[in-house]
């Protein structure tokens, strides 16, 4: 679903992988913060040029460097997800200048102390822990040496209340912290998990078919025109007189040793498939012919060897492998997966013809 325009202008085109989630979170949250900590404070200002909320103080100048400061880092984080740490703590400095500027220049509002204790909760949930509680003890022994220094401090009462307020706030916050990032984890894991049971044969761990073809379309449809690609099909001889004479035990065994064969033996860029029964299928981005079928011909020798145990017996296995390549920029469309999977298919039937255990090309 396409975000909404007024989203796409306000964070801009980060992008944030489905395991991103608390990620994707909080850099919305910064950016709301960053925005909204602007146009209050322009407010403000405005109430000042307006004389509807008079400050009479230098801290005028303090907050308009501090809305232009927040427009500015608002820019800078938009649409570069990287960059959220830097600008969160830069946001932080600048807020803490903002608020002892209120707190040394606006003597007229007592209540300008709750800037301090607003930001904590904001710092514990972009910034971390380790984050909220340095900015928490910092801003408990800054209030103490500021109200020593003010023009009207505090009373003792008052800034015990503050310090052991702000304490417990970082102690709330803290916890709550703690058991959100957790929710989001263990959400991750389990969705994590959900996929690759959606996604992959149980048995051997490969994709499924679905998931293996619905990935190779995915690459198709994002390859460039100078792309290329293989598909090598891959079918076990004799696989079912294994489990007619040993039993589908020992036929899992096999395929789950085949296919950890080819897991073991391809790129990780590379994807394996279980298509059918015994049959396995591979697409190999960026390969021509030639590599595809140097590739294959290890894949075939690699299975040959393997010799899976059941019990005291040592089986022989064997495969035929048809090989499919797309290579030919200059005068052909690329082909689909199906079209790509069919020529590879008819390539492993005629290895079948020729006497199995070989790799064929297409024509």
């Amino acid at each position: 679903m396409e975000p909404h325009w007024l989203s796409r202008w306000l964070f801009g085109a980060a992008q944030f992988e489905q395991s991103e989630e608390f990620e994707a979170f909080r850099y919305k949250f910064l950016i709301s913060l960053l925005l909204a900590g602007a146009l209050l404070t322009a407010v403000f200002i405005g109430g000042e040029y307006t004389q509807l909320n008079r400050i009479h103080s230098p801290h005028m100048v303090s907050m308009q460097l501090f809305t232009l400061a927040s427009f500015g880092l608002w820019l800078i984080l938009r649409g570069k997800k990287h960059r959220f740490r830097t600008v969160g703590w830069a946001y932080e400095i600048i807020c803490l200048m903002e608020y002892t500027s209120a707190l040394w220049l606006v003597p007229s509002d007592a209540l300008r102390l709750l800037w301090f204790f607003t930001n904590i909760p904001g710092v514990f949930i972009l910034l971390g822990a380790g984050a909220g509680w340095f900015i928490t003890v910092f801003s408990v022994a800054w209030l103490i040496v500021s109200n020593g220094i003010m023009l009207a401090p505090y009373s003792g009462n008052a800034m015990a209340t503050a310090c052991f307020g702000m304490i417990y706030m970082g102690i709330f916050f803290h916890v709550f912290g703690a058991r959100s990032v957790s929710y989001f984890e263990r959400m991750r894991d389990y969705n994590q998990q959900l996929e690759k049971i959606a996604s992959h044969d149980m048995l051997t761990s490969v994709l499924n078919t679905r998931a293996y073809y619905a990935h190779c379309k995915q690459y198709l449809q994002t390859a460039t025109p100078q792309a290329t690609c293989a598909v090598i099909f891959i079918d076990l001889d004799h696989f079912k007189a294994i489990n007619d004479t040993h039993g589908h035990a020992a036929g899992d065994t096999v395929l789950k040793e085949v296919a950890a064969c080819m897991r073991n033996t391809v790129r990780d860029c590379d994807l394996v498939g279980r298509i059918g029964g015994e049959e396995f299928a591979i697409l190999l981005p960026n390969t021509g012919s030639a590599g595809a079928m140097r590739l294959a011909e290890t894949l075939r020798k690699s299975i040959e060897n393997l010799n899976p145990s059941i019990g005291l017996l040592h089986l022989h296995v064997t495969a035929s492998i048809g090989v499919a390549a797309w290579e030919d920029q200059d005068s052909v469309p690329l082909e689909t997966i199906q079209a790509l999977q069919q020529r590879a298919d008819a390539a492993m039937y005629a290895a079948k013809q020729q006497g199995r255990n070989r790799v064929c090309a297409a024509a």
